[in-house]
């Protein structure tokens, strides 16, 4: 069976390939009811990490509990090694990533919707999904998590770009031969991302991509609790942790339920009943909207101006769970009018679209980019200044074609590469806005220092008649860089896949202190 999940900061939910149609798989909890979603949610029961319902039911009973960690994995430093906290105890990330999935995939097989489908197989295969932006070690984490908890994964797409096939195949009416575009916009529990994509009949291909790691749905569900704590008179900080998680769950089951003609919010502040007006919410949640509108600014142009400079563009399509609040259309619609488009399963578009990319037989393509671009810190005159070498700009396409070749002749006895992503490079070529480590590798150019292990000790110095030396990058479709360092007078080289993260080893995968 073919799958597609979206691992989502508050929800995973799951898609599959039935003969060209693509439902969403429910899950039952232990008492029997069925939801739409599994819960991205992990407890420590007992000394034992539960997910999902058994986590929630964990949580009533006082158990630590630890929300939206999915968001965990845009930090710029994060590797499977990160600690999560459950109370006083700290487990490393990739092995709450690993077992969390492990726990997807036995309630899709023992307590979903395709149980039985699933039953007899060992291996279901899966396209699975990231934000747009995500950086190598969160596309890294997130794809080998998948493969070491049972899935056999089948690719990794965007989420935006996911979300335009299942624009595609419910609102292709929209598209024409004049409007041939859609800016996907992309509100989730913890991310927003925001894809231009042009459409030709089933071919998809992304121009750009745009992004926040650290605007979600969380963040409305702050914006709800902070009101109700004003209401109360009481300071939010200042609630107890239990107080305090009590009533942002509470804030998020009440903004899921607002409805267009909703008017007051009824919500309890550690005991206290309080009423929060729709429109005090809504006023101070409205700078958040603006600020994806901000971000998403790039890929607009000139579509809320008079003159229609965007006239290519079909819709702005609403997608992720957080769309679904109604100030969100509305905001948009105040600004862009007619053209704004909800999805009518926003918080299962991206699964959706993820099926039809499973399925072979749909007729779906995708052309994707790097949505982040990619370069090198090198040492520079005899390690006394430091140059900076962009590789591979955002807009990159994905696949065979994405390889990058420098061919220089060494200066110094050793190279010093310090590899980075970044989210935009100022008019002096200079990396800008986020920057992302990715690793450094340090390669003897100095023949007689080819075979020695410790080269970090020593100090640059610049050398004459330096070998000829060949770098190589390459961008899988996946978005993870590879490169190949050569010295083409010994054939010395080293090839690295440059993924920003690790995993940690049998020995201390469990916990980290």
């Amino acid at each position: 069976m073919q799958l597609g999940v979206d691992f989502g900061t508050t929800r995973t939910i799951v898609s599959y390939v039935d003969r060209g149609n693509y439902p969403v798989v429910s899950f039952t909890d232990a008492l029997g009811d069925t939801h739409d979603h599994f819960p991205s949610v992990a407890a420590l029961r007992d000394g034992e990490l539960v997910f999902g319902f058994a986590a929630l039911a964990a949580a009533e009973s006082g158990a630590p509990v630890v929300r939206s960690f999915k968001r965990m994995l845009a930090a710029p430093d994060v590797n499977a090694h990160t600690p999560i906290h459950f109370g006083d105890r700290a487990l490393a990330l990739g092995f709450v990533l690993t077992g969390f999935l492990q726990a997807l995939l036995e309630a899709l097989r023992t307590d979903s919707s395709i149980s039985g489908d699933l039953a007899s197989q060992i291996e279901p295969q899966a396209v699975v999904a990231v934000p747009a932006h995500a950086h190598g070690a969160q596309r890294f984490l997130t794809l080998d998590a998948f493969r070491r908890s049972g899935f056999v994964v089948l690719g990794v797409l965007n989420e935006p770009s996911a979300a335009g096939f299942e624009y595609t195949h419910r609102q292709a009416r929209t598209l024409s031969s004049r409007r041939t575009r859609v800016i996907v916009f992309d509100l989730g529990g913890g991310t927003f991302d925001a894809s231009l994509v042009a459409v030709d009949d089933k071919r998809h291909e992304v121009l750009d991509s745009l992004g926040l790691n650290d605007l979600g749905g969380d963040d409305f569900d702050l914006a709800l609790a902070e009101c109700a704590a004003d209401a109360a008179q009481v300071d939010l900080a200042e609630l107890s942790a239990q107080d305090r998680a009590a009533l942002l769950d509470e804030c998020r089951d009440a903004k899921e339920r607002l409805t267009p003609q909703s008017k007051r919010i009824a919500l309890e502040v550690a005991g206290t009943p309080v009423t929060v007006q729709v429109a005090d919410f809504y006023d101070r949640a409205t700078p958040l909207v603006e600020r994806a509108i901000d971000a998403m600014a790039p890929l607009v142009g000139g579509l809320d101006d008079a003159d229609d400079a965007l006239a290519e563009v079909a819709g702005i399509y609403l997608v992720g769970g957080a769309s679904s609040l109604p100030l969100v259309p509305r905001v948009l619609r105040e600004r862009f009018g007619r053209r704004v488009h909800r999805s009518p399963y926003p918080a299962a578009s991206t699964a959706i679209g993820l099926a039809i990319a499973a399925d072979e037989s749909s007729g779906f393509s995708l052309s994707d980019r790097l949505s982040r671009g990619f370069g090198v810190f090198r040492e520079s005159a005899e390690g006394e200044q430091v140059d900076f070498d962009p590789i591979f700009d955002r807009t990159t396409a994905l696949g065979p074609g994405a390889v990058v070749e420098r061919e220089y002749d060494a200066a110094h006895n050793v190279g010093w590469y310090r590899f980075v992503e970044y989210s935009r490079m100022d008019a002096d070529g200079q990396p800008r806005g986020e920057l992302t480590p990715y690793g450094e590798v340090i390669f003897p150019f100095d023949p007689a220092l080819q075979q020695t292990a410790e080269l970090a000790s020593l100090t640059v110095a610049r050398r004459e008649g330096g070998p000829r030396i060949r770098e190589t990058y390459r961008v899988d479709e996946q978005g993870l860089v590879s490169a190949t360092i050569l010295d083409l007078s010994t054939g010395h080289r080293i090839e690295i896949m440059l993924t920003g993260a690790s995993w940690p080893t049998p020995t201390n995968q469990r916990e980290t202190r």
